[in-house]
């Protein structure tokens, strides 16, 4: 003799399971930017300071380099680039073979 067993037995629904509506909106999650600080320290020159940023800085202008070497002097440090990661490594790096004292990465 056969039995078939109804969803019952088993305890199944037997109405039909709706899936969710799917969302057809994407969400973009943007890389985060990365600052490049460079610290005070008792031993590179204003001069020496400011001539980094020109030379490893894109776009640095003498004016602003020069700003900036004065905030690391009086406020113990300055932000002196904000972008990607991986300039913002190379700015870094660039900067420290240089002698500068540099904070590390840290993300905006």
């Amino acid at each position: 003799m056969v039995t078939t067993l109804s969803a019952d037995v088993y305890g199944m629904a037997t109405a039909p399971t709706i899936a969710p509506e799917r969302s057809n909106q994407v969400t973009r999650k943007t890389y985060p930017n990365y600052k490049v600080i460079v610290l005070n320290d008792d031993f590179n020159t204003f001069q020496h300071v400011s001539e980094c940023l020109m030379k490893y800085i894109p776009g640095m202008s003498g004016d602003r380099a020069w700003d900036l070497t004065n905030q690391v002097h009086y406020e113990g440090q300055a932000i002196v680039w904000v972008g990607p990661q991986e300039p913002a490594e190379l700015y870094h790096q660039q900067l420290r073979r240089a002698g500068l004292t540099m904070a590390p990465l840290e993300a905006a």
